[in-house]
């Protein structure tokens, strides 16, 4: 019986068919897979920044043109998209629920949602 076991452990292929034999060739036991990103710092070092123009934007220089797109509309309460605005809390808000909320909130929680968003207003 032990001759059969050690037999069938030296007929054993290192890798089975089912598996894909160039990732298992690739990364072979004990090393990490996928993709390694480069910290900030890393690819200042790797990159030659001074030879680029001064006014073109890279990672060294991170001014760069306002955006062409309008920004997303973002409901203060849930953090979803937000179609709908109520024009008495100056809040916006992404469904019926999120309104009645909005709705029953005090004038200072209002305020702070609205000083969240930089859009502070003094409600009558």
């Amino acid at each position: 019986m032990e001759t059969d076991v050690l037999e069938a452990e030296i007929v054993l292929p290192n890798h089975f068919n089912f598996k894909r034999v160039q990732m298992y060739e690739k990364y072979p036991k004990g090393q990490a897979r996928g993709r390694h990103w480069k910290h900030l710092k890393q690819i200042i070092q790797a990159e030659n920044f001074q030879n680029y123009p001064p006014n073109e934007p890279n990672y060294v220089n991170i001014e760069s043109p306002p955006p062409m797109h309008p920004c997303k509309r973002i409901c203060d309460i849930t953090g979803f998209e937000a179609p709908y605005f109520d024009p008495r809390t100056k809040l916006r808000y992404a469904n019926a629920e999120v309104f009645k909320v909005i709705r029953s909130l005090p004038s200072d929680y209002v305020q702070r949602y609205l000083a969240l968003r930089n859009a502070a207003v003094v409600l009558k």
